[in-house]
């Protein structure tokens, strides 16, 4: 086996080039016009030669400036918050920064922890898409002077930048279409709200909804791994639906639980129920007639955050900005309405694209 070659240091570069390690200090930060070209050349072919690159870290530790930033999400096996880190990472590389990654795993006990580790890198900011719970451990990184981005949720008493979906927009563009299809009872599944703002948001969008269009409404609150427990609720709303019963799930995690509990048992997408989720996803059309979604602009909510992050970085001082950009919605043959077949509903939409 071969073994690892040792890193080279300063020191190595200075010998390999005849020189003081002062001088290629002066070298490495930019400051070779206190040096004659000849030695500039010397310690430039050395570096080369040696392949040599400085450690972040201690170029953190003496100057204080990292290039890191900490990105923290509450879940990664949500696809909302892969295709946000995507565009969050991407607007901070080409602005010269990397970017570290901590994955809460939907466990709120770990969010001070999170923050202190990263913290321990010296990174300059955080980008946040957190539970929501330790509002105290962002308060601590915020007094010490690291600029703080909230993705998604909202945390009580902190006043820095967020950005978030338009949830209000993102509720009522469902249950309008659910409603125009034909559907005249609604449901939406969302995962425990607790005190998560972005899951508080949608359930009181909904119940608004449903009170100012006079239709009746309910909401469940879905366990993690308790799939026995949807099939029973799905099963006892639809059976005591007096009207074409549809579905709203919260966000894809949930979709792909509604759709899996639909199959079990044994619901025609778009005939038996309709059904619609906020978040698009790559598999989402090919899922039965494919399954309707409100596309979220995860990847402007990413560069928004970013954005944000790197104009507080700059030095921007101002009140905390609240930025919501809107989703669209994707029409599939799961909300194809009550009685519609499948040959009719690519008539209607041969009708309606001329």
């Amino acid at each position: 086996m071969k073994k690892n070659t040792p890193r080279n240091t300063i020191a190595d570069v200075a010998r390999h080039a005849g020189v003081s390690k002062a001088t290629v200090s002066r070298f490495l930060n930019h400051r070779e016009k206190l040096l004659s070209p000849q030695i500039a050349e010397r310690v430039d072919a050395a570096i080369n030669e040696l392949r040599y690159v400085p450690s972040p870290m201690a170029q953190a530790l003496k100057w204080g400036r990292s290039k890191l930033i900490g990105l923290v999400v509450a879940d990664i096996t949500n696809p909302f918050s892969v295709a946000v880190l995507r565009g969050a990472e991407e607007a901070l590389r080409k602005a010269g920064y990397l970017v570290m990654l901590f994955n809460l795993g939907n466990e709120s006990e770990r969010e001070s922890a999170a923050l202190q580790a990263l913290s321990s890198y010296k990174v300059e900011g955080f980008v946040l898409n957190a539970m929501g719970h330790d509002t105290g451990a962002l308060l601590e990184a915020a007094s010490q002077g690291k600029p703080v981005v909230l993705i998604d949720r909202l945390h009580p008493g902190l006043d820095v930048d967020i950005v978030a979906l338009d949830n209000r927009h993102a509720i009522e563009e469902c249950c309008r279409h659910l409603i125009d299809a034909g559907y005249g009872e609604l449901m939406l599944v969302t995962e425990p709200v607790g005190k998560v703002s972005s899951r508080m948001e949608r359930k009181q969008a909904f119940t608004q909804m449903m009170a100012d269009a006079a239709i009746p409404g309910v909401c469940i609150e879905q366990p993690q791994n308790d799939a026995q427990a949807l099939i029973q609720n799905l099963r006892q709303f639809k059976d005591k639906a007096r009207a074409a019963p549809a579905i709203i799930c919260a966000n894809a995690v949930i979709t792909l639980q509604v759709v899996e509990a639909a199959a079990s048992l044994g619901w025609r997408l778009g005939i038996d129920v309709g059904l619609v989720g906020i978040d698009d996803t790559p598999w989402a059309p090919y899922v039965g007639p494919g399954i309707t979604a409100l596309a979220q602009p995860t990847d402007q909510i990413g560069q928004l955050a970013a954005n944000c992050l790197l104009q507080r970085l700059g030095g921007l001082d101002s009140p905390g900005r609240n930025f919501r950009p809107q989703g669209t919605l994707m029409i599939r043959g799961s909300t194809r309405g009550p009685g519609i077949s499948a040959d009719n509903l690519r008539k209607r939409e041969n009708s309606e694209n001329g």
